[in-house]
């Protein structure tokens, strides 16, 4: 996967605020993977992938609609925020992708 900047952060975080809390940490953990998957594609073919893009985390999220990013006071963002960081945290790094 691309490196992860602000903007890919945003968009995955806004992407799961608008499930269902239960669906959150699944569709994350899909959505890294896809995007990992589409970066490993575009280095291979040297194209974006066709469904999940360029390996940029923010190509997937943005496959679906996304809401107005909502302000730091809304705590279910937050939490949406800290459920990507932490899954950020925990991901494997390929030494390739720097």
């Amino acid at each position: 996967m691309k490196p992860i900047t602000h903007g890919d952060a945003v968009a995955a975080a806004r992407a799961i605020y608008a499930l269902p809390a239960s669906r959150r940490q699944g569709a994350l953990m899909l959505m890294l993977a896809r995007a990992e998957a589409a970066d490993t594609y575009s280095k291979r073919f040297r194209k974006a992938h066709p469904r999940w893009g360029n390996g940029a985390l923010m190509a997937v999220a943005e496959q679906a609609e996304l809401p107005a990013e909502p302000p730091l006071s809304d705590r279910e963002y937050c939490r949406c925020l800290c459920l990507l960081f932490g899954a950020l945290a925990d991901w494997p790094v390929r030494t390739d992708s720097r």
